[in-house]
């Protein structure tokens, strides 16, 4: 594999952080940027990241007079608003 050799401008907080983990790692500048760079392109989440957690909130209820099963024939209406509208571009 050949290597490239390329100009990054880095902000300050990347740049420390890059030190940081030179330092902690015992490894090379390059070394750290490609392995950061690595983690980041693969969607690899660091092992000290927490689990994303997902806070239900209290809804109420629907507001006085609203009837839930208006609501869903509402939404069968626009599904079948939007197919008749797709079809109709198709042709």
């Amino acid at each position: 594999m050949t290597s490239v050799r390329t100009t990054v401008t880095l902000d300050p907080d990347v740049l420390e952080k890059i030190r940081n983990l030179m330092r902690m790692r015992g490894v090379s500048f390059k070394e750290a940027v490609n392995t950061s760079l690595r983690q980041g392109l693969s969607g690899e989440l660091s092992r000290s990241a927490e689990p994303f957690c997902v806070m239900p909130h209290p809804g109420g209820g629907f507001r006085p007079g609203v009837d839930s099963a208006k609501l869903n024939q509402l939404l069968d209406d626009l599904e079948v608003d939007a197919f008749i509208a797709t079809q109709a571009r198709e042709k």
